[in-house]
């Protein structure tokens, strides 16, 4: 090749530059396509699945002016921060919705915006309480928590959630980008061809690993309010744990996982029956893994570590990770190493009026 490009004219070299460089653009707008092309498809398959199930309860009757029982009408949201073992998590509800009666259903954002449009967050409220047909209903994706009561909803959905240590999270977002996973290996990631690793991003100040990116989990548990995505703000924080403590079911933390969905399973058995053992012996739950991804170093780690950003998200790992070791000592005893669920440990006595 070197030998060719002596023996070339300038002229016909920078021909060659041009025309090459002609063809990349060419073949990067036909990947483009085709993308939009199977993302088009997948909706298609979606609304035609949603149209399946509409008519299979028409053929059954009407359900609209029936009452669904307490369970039937119960709402799971999980609104999952990316690189937390989301998809792990998420694969257990696919594989048992079946078995469990239950739908799951995407939420797909254009561009993965996690903050919905005030007439989109309208058209969900509206889907999430009304959509009989769906119930009961497992939602999930890359949204920021949503407050029902504002839209005057008297029966709110049941918010889950799985957060992981900050910088863990961002080390894993980071690779991902430029490698992908094995969950979908063949897929284009959008840094695809940068090697540098995490470490060589650090030290050079690169945008995708700056400490702003590890602002993340506050915002997506604090919501759509402006404030909670001003990069540092205390009250988003400060709204995050309230929303963490008054609006979340059960918040479970990535390096615990199996203990998290023990607890779901115990709780709330119509959605999460088997979902333990599925977890243990199962496949899927332990398919999605970054590829490529490199441990950062201890000068790295200490480096993000000085950024008041890392405090504030360290803040709310941790309070997050205090409320679920919280729960789950008040849930579960340990034998010969393993964990147990409690049985039921209240009962009523003094019972009155007598009866007769």
């Amino acid at each position: 090749m070197g030998l060719l490009r002596i023996m070339m004219p300038p002229k016909l070299q920078l021909l060659a530059v041009v025309a090459f460089a002609v063809a990349m653009l060419f073949l990067e707008n036909q990947i483009q396509k085709l993308e939009e092309s199977q993302s088009k498809l997948e909706r298609a398959i979606a609304r035609h699945e949603i149209r399946e199930i509409e008519q299979r309860h028409t053929m059954d009757g009407p359900r609209q002016d029936v009452a669904l029982d307490e369970e039937e009408d119960m709402v799971i949201i999980y609104n999952r921060v990316p690189k937390t073992a989301s998809t792990s998590f998420t694969n257990i509800a696919y594989d048992l919705c079946a078995k469990n009666k239950y739908h799951v259903l995407h939420i797909n954002t254009t561009k993965n915006n996690p903050v919905m449009s005030l007439q989109d967050q309208v058209r969900f409220v509206k889907n999430v309480t009304s959509w009989k047909e769906m119930k009961p209903g497992f939602y999930h994706g890359h949204v920021s928590y949503l407050d029902f009561a504002k839209f005057g909803v008297k029966k709110k959905p049941i918010y889950i959630n799985v957060i992981r240590d900050p910088i863990e999270r961002l080390v894993s977002y980071y690779y991902f980008l430029r490698f992908g996973d094995d969950y979908r290996p063949g897929l284009r990631r959008r840094k695809q061809g940068d090697k540098k690793t995490f470490d060589e991003c650090v030290a050079e100040g690169g945008s995708d690993c700056a400490p702003e990116k590890l602002w993340l989990q506050i915002p997506f548990f604090c919501g759509h309010s402006s404030e909670c995505w001003n990069v540092g703000s205390r009250w988003a924080m400060d709204q995050a744990k309230y929303n963490l403590i008054n609006e979340y079911f059960l918040v479970g933390v990535t390096e615990e996982l199996e203990d998290f969905i023990m607890l779901l399973e115990a709780a709330l058995p119509r959605f999460f029956r088997g979902a333990t053992e599925l977890y243990r012996t199962g496949k899927k739950s332990h398919l999605r893994k970054t590829t490529e991804k490199k441990l950062p170093t201890k000068q790295t780690i200490a480096k993000l570590q000085q950024s008041d950003i890392w405090k504030m998200e360290n803040e709310f790992y941790e309070f997050a990770l205090e409320q679920f070791q919280f729960i789950r000592a008040h849930a579960v005893r340990e034998k010969d190493g393993d964990l147990y669920i409690l049985a039921q440990n209240f009962f009523y006595e003094k019972i009155y009026p007598k009866a007769n």
